[in-house]
Protein backbone atom coordinates (compact mmCIF):
# COMPACT_ATOMS: atom_id res chain seq x y z
CA UNK A 1 0.00 0.00 0.00
CA UNK A 2 1.18 3.53 -0.17
CA UNK A 3 -0.07 6.50 1.86
CA UNK A 4 0.44 10.20 1.84
CA UNK A 5 -0.33 12.00 4.67
CA UNK A 6 -0.52 15.17 3.56
CA UNK A 7 -0.78 19.08 4.90
CA UNK A 8 0.35 18.17 8.70
CA UNK A 9 2.50 18.87 11.51
CA UNK A 10 5.52 16.74 11.46
CA UNK A 11 7.28 15.58 14.86
CA UNK A 12 9.98 12.95 13.49
CA UNK A 13 11.73 13.05 16.39
CA UNK A 14 14.92 13.60 14.79
CA UNK A 15 15.80 17.28 15.83
CA UNK A 16 18.87 17.87 17.89
CA UNK A 17 20.71 21.35 18.64
CA UNK A 18 18.57 24.08 18.15
CA UNK A 19 16.66 22.42 15.42
CA UNK A 20 12.90 23.33 15.77
CA UNK A 21 10.95 19.56 16.42
CA UNK A 22 7.90 20.05 14.59
CA UNK A 23 7.18 21.50 11.16
CA UNK A 24 4.73 21.89 8.37
CA UNK A 25 4.53 18.41 5.77
CA UNK A 26 4.28 15.82 3.72
CA UNK A 27 4.85 11.91 4.75
CA UNK A 28 4.97 8.95 1.87
CA UNK A 29 4.61 5.65 2.80
CA UNK A 30 5.36 2.38 0.36
CA UNK A 31 4.52 -0.71 1.90
CA UNK A 32 5.83 -0.95 4.72
CA UNK A 33 8.94 1.78 5.07
CA UNK A 34 8.57 5.97 5.04
CA UNK A 35 10.04 6.49 1.65
CA UNK A 36 9.37 10.91 1.87
CA UNK A 37 9.56 13.22 4.56
CA UNK A 38 8.43 16.16 3.28
CA UNK A 39 8.14 20.39 3.90
CA UNK A 40 6.56 21.62 0.75
CA UNK A 41 3.76 20.67 -1.99
CA UNK A 42 6.51 20.04 -4.42
CA UNK A 43 7.34 16.89 -2.37
CA UNK A 44 3.99 15.95 -2.48
CA UNK A 45 3.00 16.19 -6.21
CA UNK A 46 6.10 13.89 -6.92
CA UNK A 47 5.16 11.36 -4.29
CA UNK A 48 1.41 11.37 -6.42
CA UNK A 49 3.07 11.52 -9.33
CA UNK A 50 5.38 8.63 -8.78
CA UNK A 51 2.46 6.62 -7.33
CA UNK A 52 -0.35 7.16 -9.49
CA UNK A 53 -3.10 4.70 -9.04
CA UNK A 54 -1.96 3.31 -5.91
CA UNK A 55 -2.35 5.59 -3.32
CA UNK A 56 -4.42 6.02 -0.38
CA UNK A 57 -4.11 10.38 0.98
CA UNK A 58 -4.78 11.17 4.41
CA UNK A 59 -5.91 14.61 4.99
CA UNK A 60 -3.71 15.83 7.55
CA UNK A 61 -5.18 19.31 8.32
CA UNK A 62 -5.89 19.54 11.97
CA UNK A 63 -3.27 16.94 12.97
CA UNK A 64 0.10 15.89 14.08
CA UNK A 65 1.87 12.76 12.88
CA UNK A 66 4.66 11.12 14.84
CA UNK A 67 6.42 8.09 15.94
CA UNK A 68 3.76 5.45 17.50
CA UNK A 69 5.42 4.90 21.28
CA UNK A 70 7.62 1.82 22.24
CA UNK A 71 6.11 0.50 25.41
CA UNK A 72 9.70 -1.43 26.81
CA UNK A 73 7.56 -2.98 29.71
CA UNK A 74 4.24 -4.83 29.49
CA UNK A 75 2.48 -8.33 30.99
CA UNK A 76 -0.21 -7.72 28.59
CA UNK A 77 -2.23 -10.66 29.47
CA UNK A 78 -2.53 -9.70 32.70
CA UNK A 79 -5.56 -7.49 31.52
CA UNK A 80 -7.35 -10.67 32.99
CA UNK A 81 -6.37 -9.37 36.02
CA UNK A 82 -7.12 -6.03 36.11
CA UNK A 83 -8.47 -4.30 39.34
CA UNK A 84 -8.31 -7.87 40.94
CA UNK A 85 -5.73 -7.50 43.00
CA UNK A 86 -5.28 -3.82 43.91
CA UNK A 87 -3.61 -2.20 46.84
CA UNK A 88 -0.97 -4.35 48.02
CA UNK A 89 2.24 -4.39 48.48
CA UNK A 90 4.29 -6.46 45.48
CA UNK A 91 5.46 -9.57 47.27
CA UNK A 92 1.64 -11.06 48.95
CA UNK A 93 0.31 -9.66 45.52
CA UNK A 94 2.42 -11.76 43.57
CA UNK A 95 2.40 -14.81 46.00
CA UNK A 96 -1.13 -14.46 47.45
CA UNK A 97 -3.08 -13.56 44.51
CA UNK A 98 -1.06 -13.14 41.11
CA UNK A 99 0.40 -16.57 40.99
CA UNK A 100 -2.70 -18.73 42.42
CA UNK A 101 -4.53 -16.54 39.66
CA UNK A 102 -1.85 -17.51 36.82
CA UNK A 103 -2.11 -21.49 37.67
CA UNK A 104 -5.46 -21.37 36.50
CA UNK A 105 -4.42 -19.86 33.10
CA UNK A 106 -4.83 -21.87 29.47
CA UNK A 107 -3.03 -20.58 26.61
CA UNK A 108 -6.39 -19.21 25.16
CA UNK A 109 -6.61 -17.06 28.55
CA UNK A 110 -3.69 -15.62 27.77
CA UNK A 111 -4.45 -14.93 23.80
CA UNK A 112 -7.46 -13.72 24.71
CA UNK A 113 -5.83 -11.20 27.59
CA UNK A 114 -3.51 -9.96 25.04
CA UNK A 115 -5.58 -9.23 21.90
CA UNK A 116 -7.59 -6.54 24.71
CA UNK A 117 -4.15 -5.31 25.86
CA UNK A 118 -3.09 -4.85 22.62
CA UNK A 119 -6.20 -3.36 21.21
CA UNK A 120 -5.97 -0.98 24.46
CA UNK A 121 -2.14 -0.28 23.17
CA UNK A 122 -3.31 0.41 19.75
CA UNK A 123 -5.78 3.15 20.25
CA UNK A 124 -3.49 4.43 22.06
CA UNK A 125 -0.81 5.29 19.80
CA UNK A 126 1.31 2.70 20.76
CA UNK A 127 3.00 0.53 18.00
CA UNK A 128 5.57 -1.70 19.63
CA UNK A 129 5.23 -3.50 22.94
CA UNK A 130 7.90 -5.76 24.98
CA UNK A 131 6.22 -8.55 26.47
CA UNK A 132 7.56 -10.67 29.38
CA UNK A 133 5.33 -13.50 30.18
CA UNK A 134 4.24 -16.71 30.24
CA UNK A 135 2.68 -18.96 27.12
CA UNK A 136 4.35 -16.41 24.52
CA UNK A 137 3.42 -18.43 21.68
CA UNK A 138 -0.51 -17.66 22.77
CA UNK A 139 0.60 -13.50 22.63
CA UNK A 140 2.27 -14.10 19.51
CA UNK A 141 -0.91 -15.08 17.84
CA UNK A 142 -2.53 -11.82 19.23
CA UNK A 143 0.27 -9.94 17.63
CA UNK A 144 -0.02 -11.73 14.09
CA UNK A 145 -3.72 -10.73 13.39
CA UNK A 146 -3.56 -7.37 15.50
CA UNK A 147 -1.42 -5.92 13.76
CA UNK A 148 1.13 -4.61 16.19
CA UNK A 149 4.84 -4.84 16.71
CA UNK A 150 5.92 -6.64 19.54
CA UNK A 151 9.05 -8.56 21.41
CA UNK A 152 8.35 -11.27 23.08
CA UNK A 153 9.87 -12.32 26.21
CA UNK A 154 9.10 -15.96 27.58
CA UNK A 155 9.45 -15.62 31.10
CA UNK A 156 10.57 -18.43 34.11
CA UNK A 157 11.02 -18.47 37.29
CA UNK A 158 12.38 -21.92 39.40
CA UNK A 159 9.63 -23.75 38.95
CA UNK A 160 8.50 -22.74 35.60
CA UNK A 161 12.03 -23.86 34.21
CA UNK A 162 10.70 -26.46 32.19
CA UNK A 163 7.65 -24.72 30.63
CA UNK A 164 10.03 -21.66 29.77
CA UNK A 165 12.12 -24.04 27.83
CA UNK A 166 9.27 -25.34 25.74
CA UNK A 167 7.74 -22.23 25.15
CA UNK A 168 10.69 -20.23 23.99
CA UNK A 169 11.58 -22.96 21.30
CA UNK A 170 8.35 -22.60 20.04
CA UNK A 171 8.87 -18.97 19.60
CA UNK A 172 11.80 -19.12 17.60
CA UNK A 173 10.96 -21.82 15.75
CA UNK A 174 7.71 -20.16 14.32
CA UNK A 175 7.24 -16.49 15.28
CA UNK A 176 10.58 -15.34 15.52
CA UNK A 177 10.68 -12.60 12.76
CA UNK A 178 7.21 -13.89 11.63
CA UNK A 179 4.12 -11.93 10.87
CA UNK A 180 5.63 -9.62 8.36
CA UNK A 181 8.91 -9.57 10.60
CA UNK A 182 6.55 -8.06 13.38
CA UNK A 183 7.90 -10.38 16.32
CA UNK A 184 11.26 -10.08 18.01
CA UNK A 185 11.96 -12.26 21.11
CA UNK A 186 13.58 -11.74 24.26
CA UNK A 187 14.38 -13.73 26.85
CA UNK A 188 13.13 -13.14 30.11
CA UNK A 189 14.28 -14.74 33.38
CA UNK A 190 11.68 -12.80 35.99
CA UNK A 191 14.29 -11.48 38.77
CA UNK A 192 17.11 -12.13 40.64
CA UNK A 193 14.95 -13.14 43.82
CA UNK A 194 12.69 -15.84 41.70
CA UNK A 195 15.80 -17.39 39.42
CA UNK A 196 18.95 -19.44 40.64
CA UNK A 197 22.17 -18.65 39.47
CA UNK A 198 21.91 -22.41 37.60
CA UNK A 199 18.51 -21.26 35.73
CA UNK A 200 20.19 -17.85 35.11
CA UNK A 201 23.08 -19.20 33.43
CA UNK A 202 21.10 -21.68 31.55
CA UNK A 203 19.30 -18.91 30.09
CA UNK A 204 22.29 -17.00 29.04
CA UNK A 205 23.57 -20.62 27.02
CA UNK A 206 20.15 -19.95 25.52
CA UNK A 207 20.55 -16.46 24.79
CA UNK A 208 23.68 -17.05 23.23
CA UNK A 209 22.58 -19.49 20.82
CA UNK A 210 19.58 -18.08 19.61
CA UNK A 211 21.27 -14.45 19.45
CA UNK A 212 18.70 -12.55 21.58
CA UNK A 213 18.75 -10.33 24.63
CA UNK A 214 17.74 -10.44 28.12
CA UNK A 215 14.65 -8.81 29.53
CA UNK A 216 14.97 -9.14 33.47
CA UNK A 217 13.04 -7.16 36.31
CA UNK A 218 16.32 -5.65 38.63
CA UNK A 219 16.48 -3.65 41.90
CA UNK A 220 12.41 -2.99 42.03
CA UNK A 221 12.16 -2.92 45.96
CA UNK A 222 14.02 -2.99 49.01
CA UNK A 223 12.89 -5.99 50.01
CA UNK A 224 14.82 -7.95 46.65
CA UNK A 225 17.54 -5.95 47.82
CA UNK A 226 17.64 -7.11 50.94
CA UNK A 227 16.54 -10.46 50.03
CA UNK A 228 19.74 -10.78 47.46
CA UNK A 229 22.32 -8.81 49.84
CA UNK A 230 21.22 -11.97 52.44
CA UNK A 231 21.94 -14.31 49.79
CA UNK A 232 24.61 -12.96 47.73
CA UNK A 233 26.28 -10.37 49.57
CA UNK A 234 25.57 -7.87 46.58
CA UNK A 235 23.28 -5.86 44.61
CA UNK A 236 21.17 -7.19 42.42
CA UNK A 237 22.93 -5.54 39.72
CA UNK A 238 26.42 -6.85 40.93
CA UNK A 239 25.07 -10.30 41.39
CA UNK A 240 23.65 -10.35 37.61
CA UNK A 241 27.01 -8.55 36.24
CA UNK A 242 28.99 -11.59 38.26
CA UNK A 243 26.80 -13.98 36.78
CA UNK A 244 27.82 -12.67 33.00
CA UNK A 245 24.02 -11.48 32.07
CA UNK A 246 25.11 -7.80 31.15
CA UNK A 247 27.17 -9.00 28.89
CA UNK A 248 24.47 -10.09 26.55
CA UNK A 249 22.19 -7.06 25.42
CA UNK A 250 20.17 -6.99 28.43
CA UNK A 251 16.99 -4.11 29.41
CA UNK A 252 16.69 -3.87 33.17
CA UNK A 253 13.13 -3.19 34.28
CA UNK A 254 12.45 -0.97 37.17
CA UNK A 255 15.53 -0.29 38.36
CA UNK A 256 14.72 1.88 40.93
CA UNK A 257 17.19 1.09 43.83
CA UNK A 258 20.48 1.79 42.48
CA UNK A 259 23.98 2.59 44.24
CA UNK A 260 26.67 4.79 42.89
CA UNK A 261 28.40 1.46 41.67
CA UNK A 262 25.08 -0.04 40.23
CA UNK A 263 24.98 2.69 37.96
CA UNK A 264 28.40 3.36 36.64
CA UNK A 265 28.16 -0.80 35.83
CA UNK A 266 24.69 -0.28 33.91
CA UNK A 267 26.97 2.81 32.19
CA UNK A 268 29.80 0.44 31.37
CA UNK A 269 28.04 -2.37 29.75
CA UNK A 270 25.84 -0.55 27.83
CA UNK A 271 22.40 -1.67 29.76
CA UNK A 272 18.93 -0.24 28.70
CA UNK A 273 16.22 0.39 31.78
CA UNK A 274 12.83 0.40 31.55
CA UNK A 275 11.43 2.96 33.66
CA UNK A 276 7.44 2.49 35.01
CA UNK A 277 6.74 5.33 36.35
CA UNK A 278 3.10 4.26 37.39
CA UNK A 279 3.84 1.00 39.07
CA UNK A 280 6.26 1.88 40.83
CA UNK A 281 3.79 4.32 42.29
CA UNK A 282 1.03 1.96 42.98
CA UNK A 283 2.77 -0.75 44.28
CA UNK A 284 5.08 1.93 46.48
CA UNK A 285 8.25 0.62 45.14
CA UNK A 286 9.74 3.97 44.89
CA UNK A 287 11.31 6.93 42.32
CA UNK A 288 13.69 5.02 40.06
CA UNK A 289 16.25 8.01 39.12
CA UNK A 290 15.95 8.61 35.90
CA UNK A 291 17.30 11.96 35.58
CA UNK A 292 20.77 10.32 37.04
CA UNK A 293 20.75 7.89 34.60
CA UNK A 294 19.98 10.07 31.71
CA UNK A 295 22.70 12.54 32.77
CA UNK A 296 24.74 9.51 32.96
CA UNK A 297 24.61 8.52 29.23
CA UNK A 298 21.95 5.29 30.20
CA UNK A 299 19.08 4.59 27.64
CA UNK A 300 15.91 4.31 29.57
CA UNK A 301 12.79 3.98 27.75
CA UNK A 302 8.88 3.98 29.34
CA UNK A 303 6.90 0.80 30.14
CA UNK A 304 3.31 0.72 31.43
CA UNK A 305 3.73 -2.78 33.00
CA UNK A 306 1.31 -4.89 33.36
CA UNK A 307 -2.67 -3.79 33.42
CA UNK A 308 -2.70 -5.45 37.20
CA UNK A 309 -0.16 -3.60 38.34
CA UNK A 310 -0.85 -0.10 36.82
CA UNK A 311 -3.87 -0.63 35.64
CA UNK A 312 -4.09 0.83 32.16
CA UNK A 313 -1.65 0.51 29.43
CA UNK A 314 -1.43 4.29 28.54
CA UNK A 315 2.01 5.76 27.44
CA UNK A 316 0.49 9.21 27.73
CA UNK A 317 -0.01 8.95 31.38
CA UNK A 318 3.70 7.33 31.71
CA UNK A 319 5.31 10.20 30.00
CA UNK A 320 3.59 12.43 32.16
CA UNK A 321 3.85 10.97 35.47
CA UNK A 322 7.72 9.93 34.40
CA UNK A 323 8.60 14.38 33.82
CA UNK A 324 6.68 15.11 36.65
CA UNK A 325 8.60 12.32 38.99
CA UNK A 326 12.03 13.48 38.35
CA UNK A 327 11.19 16.95 38.84
CA UNK A 328 9.28 16.21 42.40
CA UNK A 329 12.67 13.87 43.22
CA UNK A 330 15.27 16.52 41.98
CA UNK A 331 13.49 19.63 43.26
CA UNK A 332 14.57 20.70 39.58
CA UNK A 333 11.93 21.88 37.41
CA UNK A 334 13.90 21.62 34.82
CA UNK A 335 14.94 17.92 34.56
CA UNK A 336 13.29 16.02 32.25
CA UNK A 337 11.67 18.69 29.90
CA UNK A 338 8.85 17.16 27.17
CA UNK A 339 11.22 16.16 23.99
CA UNK A 340 13.33 14.20 26.62
CA UNK A 341 10.61 12.78 27.52
CA UNK A 342 9.22 11.70 24.58
CA UNK A 343 12.08 10.66 23.35
CA UNK A 344 12.35 8.02 25.75
CA UNK A 345 9.00 6.68 24.68
CA UNK A 346 9.91 6.59 21.36
CA UNK A 347 13.46 7.07 20.05
CA UNK A 348 14.74 5.61 23.50
CA UNK A 349 12.46 3.11 23.45
CA UNK A 350 13.61 1.60 19.59
CA UNK A 351 17.44 1.34 20.73
CA UNK A 352 16.65 -0.48 24.08
CA UNK A 353 15.07 -3.48 21.64
CA UNK A 354 17.57 -3.17 19.22
CA UNK A 355 15.49 -1.16 16.73
CA UNK A 356 17.38 1.83 16.52
CA UNK A 357 17.04 3.31 13.03
CA UNK A 358 14.13 1.36 12.52
CA UNK A 359 11.42 2.32 14.66
CA UNK A 360 10.62 5.56 17.04
CA UNK A 361 11.34 7.95 14.42
CA UNK A 362 9.93 9.52 11.53
CA UNK A 363 12.68 9.64 8.71
CA UNK A 364 13.28 8.11 5.27
CA UNK A 365 13.81 4.14 5.20
CA UNK A 366 12.58 3.62 8.43
CA UNK A 367 9.77 0.76 9.16
CA UNK A 368 6.16 3.13 8.76
CA UNK A 369 5.09 3.18 12.47
CA UNK A 370 3.29 6.12 12.53
CA UNK A 371 0.25 7.65 14.42
CA UNK A 372 -1.60 10.58 13.55
CA UNK A 373 -2.89 12.58 16.54
CA UNK A 374 -5.76 15.26 16.60
CA UNK A 375 -4.78 18.21 17.55
CA UNK A 376 -7.95 20.59 17.60
CA UNK A 377 -9.07 19.64 20.80
CA UNK A 378 -9.40 22.36 23.84
CA UNK A 379 -7.34 20.61 26.13
CA UNK A 380 -4.67 20.79 23.24
CA UNK A 381 -5.17 24.55 22.75
CA UNK A 382 -3.71 27.05 22.11
CA UNK A 383 -0.21 25.81 21.18
CA UNK A 384 2.68 27.36 22.25
CA UNK A 385 4.59 24.18 22.17
CA UNK A 386 2.99 21.35 20.63
CA UNK A 387 5.52 18.82 22.14
CA UNK A 388 4.66 19.95 25.60
CA UNK A 389 0.74 19.88 24.71
CA UNK A 390 1.62 16.33 23.40
CA UNK A 391 3.52 15.14 26.92
CA UNK A 392 1.68 17.41 29.46
CA UNK A 393 -1.87 17.21 28.04
CA UNK A 394 -2.26 14.30 25.53
CA UNK A 395 -4.89 11.64 25.92
CA UNK A 396 -5.10 8.27 24.24
CA UNK A 397 -8.82 9.77 22.91
CA UNK A 398 -6.76 12.24 20.75
CA UNK A 399 -5.10 9.65 18.40
CA UNK A 400 -6.80 9.24 15.32
CA UNK A 401 -4.94 7.26 13.17
CA UNK A 402 -2.71 4.59 13.62
CA UNK A 403 -0.23 2.66 11.07
CA UNK A 404 2.12 -0.39 11.90
CA UNK A 405 4.44 -1.47 9.34
CA UNK A 406 2.48 0.75 6.52
CA UNK A 407 -0.93 -0.75 7.27
CA UNK A 408 -3.58 1.04 8.53
CA UNK A 409 -4.83 -0.66 11.83
CA UNK A 410 -6.56 2.24 13.61
CA UNK A 411 -8.46 4.57 11.58
CA UNK A 412 -10.98 7.69 13.05
CA UNK A 413 -10.25 6.59 16.45
CA UNK A 414 -11.65 3.05 15.59
CA UNK A 415 -9.59 -0.29 15.39
CA UNK A 416 -9.94 -2.31 12.07
CA UNK A 417 -8.11 -5.19 12.93
CA UNK A 418 -9.62 -6.08 15.97
CA UNK A 419 -13.42 -5.90 17.62
CA UNK A 420 -12.86 -4.02 20.90
CA UNK A 421 -15.93 -4.14 21.86
CA UNK A 422 -16.70 -7.78 21.55
CA UNK A 423 -13.18 -8.59 23.62
CA UNK A 424 -15.09 -6.53 26.84
CA UNK A 425 -17.71 -8.92 26.84
CA UNK A 426 -15.46 -12.07 26.27
CA UNK A 427 -13.10 -10.88 28.49
CA UNK A 428 -15.06 -10.26 31.11
CA UNK A 429 -17.13 -14.03 30.62
CA UNK A 430 -13.30 -15.43 30.73
CA UNK A 431 -12.13 -13.51 33.77
CA UNK A 432 -15.17 -14.99 35.81
CA UNK A 433 -15.10 -18.18 34.39
CA UNK A 434 -11.38 -18.38 35.51
CA UNK A 435 -12.07 -17.16 39.21
CA UNK A 436 -14.27 -20.27 39.69
CA UNK A 437 -12.04 -22.78 38.22
CA UNK A 438 -10.64 -25.41 40.65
Amino acid sequence: MNILINDTLVLPMTASGGEAPVFRGHVGISGDRIVMVGRDGEDAERFRREHAGALREIDGRGKLVMPGFVNTHNHVAMTLMRGYADDMPLMPWLTEKIWPFEEKERPDDVRLGAEVGIAEMLLGGTTTFVDMYWMQASVAEAVCHSGIRAVLSPCFVDARFGEFERDLETVMERYAGACEGRIGVMIAPHAPYTCSPEHLRRALELSRHYGIGINIHVAETAAEIETIAGKYGKSPVAYLRDLGVFERPTLAVHAVHLTDGDIAVLKEYGVSVAHNPQSNMKISSGISPVARLLSEGINVGIGTDGPSSNNDLDMWEEMRSASFLQKVATGDPCVLPAYEVLKMATVNGARAIGMEGKVGQIAEGLLADVVLIDICKPHLCPQHDVVANLVYCGKSSDVDTVIVNGKVVVEGGRLLTLDAGALCGEVQERAEEMLRRS
